[in-house]
Protein backbone atom coordinates (compact mmCIF):
# COMPACT_ATOMS: atom_id res chain seq x y z
CA UNK A 1 0.00 0.00 0.00
CA UNK A 2 2.73 2.17 0.67
CA UNK A 3 4.61 1.56 -2.39
CA UNK A 4 0.85 2.32 -4.59
CA UNK A 5 1.07 5.56 -2.70
CA UNK A 6 4.87 6.52 -3.62
CA UNK A 7 3.64 5.52 -7.57
CA UNK A 8 0.38 7.45 -7.89
CA UNK A 9 2.65 10.92 -8.14
CA UNK A 10 4.96 9.10 -10.57
CA UNK A 11 2.00 7.64 -12.85
CA UNK A 12 -0.23 11.37 -13.08
CA UNK A 13 2.87 12.91 -13.29
CA UNK A 14 4.29 10.78 -16.27
CA UNK A 15 0.74 10.71 -18.00
CA UNK A 16 -0.03 14.24 -17.88
CA UNK A 17 3.54 15.22 -18.95
CA UNK A 18 3.24 12.55 -22.13
CA UNK A 19 -0.43 13.64 -23.21
CA UNK A 20 1.36 17.41 -23.46
CA UNK A 21 3.96 15.85 -25.24
CA UNK A 22 1.29 14.05 -27.38
CA UNK A 23 -0.83 16.50 -28.22
CA UNK A 24 2.03 18.85 -29.16
CA UNK A 25 3.77 16.26 -31.41
CA UNK A 26 0.15 15.95 -33.08
CA UNK A 27 0.34 19.18 -34.38
CA UNK A 28 3.71 19.78 -35.20
CA UNK A 29 3.29 18.06 -38.47
CA UNK A 30 -0.25 17.29 -38.95
CA UNK A 31 -2.10 16.40 -42.30
CA UNK A 32 -1.82 19.12 -45.00
CA UNK A 33 -5.93 18.50 -44.82
CA UNK A 34 -6.35 19.18 -41.19
CA UNK A 35 -6.23 22.72 -39.68
CA UNK A 36 -6.25 22.64 -35.92
CA UNK A 37 -8.09 26.22 -35.54
CA UNK A 38 -11.05 25.22 -36.68
CA UNK A 39 -11.57 21.15 -35.71
CA UNK A 40 -12.18 20.32 -32.44
CA UNK A 41 -10.28 17.58 -30.76
CA UNK A 42 -12.34 15.04 -31.26
CA UNK A 43 -12.63 16.01 -34.71
CA UNK A 44 -8.70 16.21 -34.97
CA UNK A 45 -8.43 12.98 -33.33
CA UNK A 46 -10.66 11.20 -35.57
CA UNK A 47 -8.93 12.30 -38.86
CA UNK A 48 -5.42 12.53 -37.06
CA UNK A 49 -3.84 9.27 -39.05
CA UNK A 50 -1.29 8.68 -36.48
CA UNK A 51 -3.10 8.95 -33.42
CA UNK A 52 -0.95 11.19 -30.95
CA UNK A 53 -3.94 13.31 -29.81
CA UNK A 54 -5.96 9.82 -29.06
CA UNK A 55 -2.92 8.57 -27.53
CA UNK A 56 -2.52 12.02 -25.28
CA UNK A 57 -6.30 11.57 -24.50
CA UNK A 58 -5.88 8.51 -23.12
CA UNK A 59 -2.51 9.18 -21.58
CA UNK A 60 -4.08 12.23 -19.84
CA UNK A 61 -7.44 10.32 -18.20
CA UNK A 62 -4.82 7.54 -16.88
CA UNK A 63 -2.85 10.24 -15.51
CA UNK A 64 -5.93 12.27 -14.07
CA UNK A 65 -7.24 9.55 -12.16
CA UNK A 66 -3.98 8.29 -10.47
CA UNK A 67 -4.04 11.95 -9.15
CA UNK A 68 -7.25 11.45 -7.64
CA UNK A 69 -6.05 7.98 -5.82
CA UNK A 70 -3.08 9.74 -4.92
CA UNK A 71 -4.77 13.11 -3.52
CA UNK A 72 -6.76 10.46 -1.75
CA UNK A 73 -3.83 8.56 -0.42
CA UNK A 74 -1.98 12.07 0.75
CA UNK A 75 -5.10 12.95 2.40
CA UNK A 76 -5.33 16.52 0.57
CA UNK A 77 -8.12 18.47 1.39
CA UNK A 78 -10.00 17.88 -2.08
CA UNK A 79 -13.45 17.33 -0.52
CA UNK A 80 -16.54 15.05 -2.15
CA UNK A 81 -17.52 16.83 -4.68
CA UNK A 82 -14.44 17.72 -6.47
CA UNK A 83 -13.29 14.54 -5.92
CA UNK A 84 -16.71 13.45 -8.20
CA UNK A 85 -15.80 15.75 -10.57
CA UNK A 86 -12.14 14.82 -11.24
CA UNK A 87 -13.23 11.40 -11.13
CA UNK A 88 -15.78 12.65 -14.06
CA UNK A 89 -12.94 14.21 -15.48
CA UNK A 90 -10.50 11.68 -15.94
CA UNK A 91 -13.36 8.90 -16.85
CA UNK A 92 -14.65 10.82 -19.47
CA UNK A 93 -11.34 11.55 -20.89
CA UNK A 94 -10.75 7.97 -21.28
CA UNK A 95 -13.99 7.35 -23.06
CA UNK A 96 -13.44 9.75 -25.37
CA UNK A 97 -10.06 8.26 -26.52
CA UNK A 98 -11.85 5.18 -26.56
CA UNK A 99 -15.19 5.85 -28.48
CA UNK A 100 -14.48 7.92 -31.50
CA UNK A 101 -16.28 11.29 -32.62
CA UNK A 102 -17.88 11.65 -35.98
CA UNK A 103 -15.89 12.97 -39.10
CA UNK A 104 -17.55 16.68 -39.73
CA UNK A 105 -20.05 16.66 -42.05
CA UNK A 106 -21.28 13.08 -41.18
CA UNK A 107 -24.28 12.03 -38.89
CA UNK A 108 -24.18 11.75 -35.57
CA UNK A 109 -24.79 7.88 -34.96
CA UNK A 110 -25.07 6.55 -31.18
CA UNK A 111 -21.23 6.40 -30.52
CA UNK A 112 -20.51 9.72 -31.61
CA UNK A 113 -23.49 11.47 -29.56
CA UNK A 114 -21.94 9.49 -26.60
CA UNK A 115 -18.59 11.00 -27.37
CA UNK A 116 -20.02 14.35 -27.56
CA UNK A 117 -22.13 14.70 -24.47
CA UNK A 118 -19.16 12.81 -22.29
CA UNK A 119 -16.75 15.92 -24.24
CA UNK A 120 -18.82 18.03 -22.69
CA UNK A 121 -18.76 16.98 -19.51
CA UNK A 122 -15.32 16.24 -19.42
CA UNK A 123 -14.66 20.15 -20.57
CA UNK A 124 -17.35 21.44 -17.63
CA UNK A 125 -16.39 19.77 -14.73
CA UNK A 126 -12.77 20.81 -14.38
CA UNK A 127 -12.88 24.49 -13.41
CA UNK A 128 -15.74 23.78 -10.78
CA UNK A 129 -13.28 21.43 -9.52
CA UNK A 130 -10.74 23.72 -9.07
CA UNK A 131 -12.83 26.76 -8.12
CA UNK A 132 -13.75 24.09 -5.31
CA UNK A 133 -10.47 22.63 -4.55
CA UNK A 134 -8.69 26.52 -4.06
CA UNK A 135 -11.03 27.46 -1.69
CA UNK A 136 -10.11 24.50 0.78
CA UNK A 137 -6.58 24.31 -0.45
CA UNK A 138 -6.18 27.61 1.13
CA UNK A 139 -7.01 26.62 4.40
CA UNK A 140 -4.38 24.03 4.78
CA UNK A 141 -0.86 24.49 5.10
CA UNK A 142 0.03 21.74 3.10
CA UNK A 143 -1.55 23.09 0.24
CA UNK A 144 -2.14 26.40 -0.02
CA UNK A 145 0.92 27.32 -2.38
CA UNK A 146 -1.30 25.53 -4.69
CA UNK A 147 -4.55 27.44 -4.13
CA UNK A 148 -4.19 30.83 -5.83
CA UNK A 149 -2.80 29.01 -9.06
CA UNK A 150 -5.39 26.75 -8.71
CA UNK A 151 -7.79 29.95 -8.19
CA UNK A 152 -6.79 31.25 -11.47
CA UNK A 153 -6.45 28.31 -13.58
CA UNK A 154 -9.98 27.83 -12.35
CA UNK A 155 -11.25 31.29 -13.54
CA UNK A 156 -9.48 31.02 -17.21
CA UNK A 157 -11.21 27.81 -17.29
CA UNK A 158 -14.62 29.43 -16.73
CA UNK A 159 -13.78 32.01 -19.25
CA UNK A 160 -12.77 29.41 -21.62
CA UNK A 161 -16.00 27.46 -20.97
CA UNK A 162 -17.85 31.05 -21.50
CA UNK A 163 -16.10 31.38 -24.68
CA UNK A 164 -16.53 27.91 -26.37
CA UNK A 165 -20.16 28.12 -25.49
CA UNK A 166 -20.56 31.44 -27.59
CA UNK A 167 -18.31 29.89 -30.57
CA UNK A 168 -20.11 26.22 -30.80
CA UNK A 169 -23.73 28.01 -30.41
CA UNK A 170 -24.30 31.41 -32.17
CA UNK A 171 -20.25 31.98 -32.89
CA UNK A 172 -20.92 29.74 -36.22
CA UNK A 173 -18.02 27.66 -35.03
CA UNK A 174 -15.44 29.92 -35.63
CA UNK A 175 -11.91 29.31 -34.38
CA UNK A 176 -13.26 27.11 -32.50
CA UNK A 177 -10.41 24.46 -32.50
CA UNK A 178 -8.36 27.27 -30.81
CA UNK A 179 -10.62 28.39 -28.47
CA UNK A 180 -11.36 24.45 -27.64
CA UNK A 181 -7.48 23.96 -27.27
CA UNK A 182 -6.87 27.26 -24.91
CA UNK A 183 -9.30 25.61 -22.31
CA UNK A 184 -7.93 22.34 -22.56
CA UNK A 185 -4.33 23.69 -21.81
CA UNK A 186 -5.66 25.77 -18.83
CA UNK A 187 -7.29 22.18 -17.79
CA UNK A 188 -3.84 20.22 -18.27
CA UNK A 189 -2.29 22.93 -16.20
CA UNK A 190 -4.50 23.03 -13.68
CA UNK A 191 -4.22 18.90 -13.03
CA UNK A 192 -0.15 19.13 -13.87
CA UNK A 193 -0.30 22.03 -10.68
CA UNK A 194 -2.16 19.25 -8.12
CA UNK A 195 0.45 16.09 -9.80
CA UNK A 196 3.54 18.49 -9.47
CA UNK A 197 2.72 19.45 -5.70
CA UNK A 198 0.98 15.79 -4.61
CA UNK A 199 4.57 14.61 -5.54
CA UNK A 200 6.49 17.19 -3.37
CA UNK A 201 4.53 16.09 -0.60
CA UNK A 202 5.01 12.30 -1.43
CA UNK A 203 8.49 12.68 -1.75
CA UNK A 204 10.04 15.84 -0.32
CA UNK A 205 13.50 14.59 0.24
CA UNK A 206 13.68 14.34 -3.21
CA UNK A 207 12.07 17.29 -4.12
CA UNK A 208 13.70 19.39 -1.46
CA UNK A 209 16.83 17.90 -0.93
CA UNK A 210 19.03 20.86 -2.24
CA UNK A 211 17.59 23.88 -0.92
CA UNK A 212 17.07 21.28 2.72
CA UNK A 213 21.23 20.14 2.44
CA UNK A 214 22.06 24.48 2.03
CA UNK A 215 19.77 25.04 5.13
CA UNK A 216 21.65 22.03 7.35
CA UNK A 217 24.86 23.92 5.82
CA UNK A 218 24.42 27.22 7.26
CA UNK A 219 23.18 25.98 10.03
CA UNK A 220 26.21 23.97 10.63
CA UNK A 221 28.48 27.18 9.66
CA UNK A 222 26.25 28.88 12.42
CA UNK A 223 27.22 26.92 14.92
CA UNK A 224 31.12 27.05 14.25
CA UNK A 225 31.15 30.56 14.06
CA UNK A 226 28.98 30.59 17.56
CA UNK A 227 32.01 28.00 18.92
CA UNK A 228 34.58 29.99 17.48
CA UNK A 229 33.67 33.24 18.71
CA UNK A 230 33.12 31.78 22.26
Amino acid sequence: MLRLKTFLPLIACAGILLAAVAAVVGQIDPDPYLDPLDLTVSEYAVLDRGGATGLAMMALGVGSLALVAGLRAAQAPVGALAERLMLVWGGALLLIAIVPAAAPGLALGAGAQVHRYVSVAAFAVMPVAGALMAARFGRDERWRPVARPLEWLALAGGFGLLAITYVALPGDRVLIGLVERALLGTEVALVGVLAVRLAQLTWPRAVRLPWGARAVRGAAGSRRSRVALG
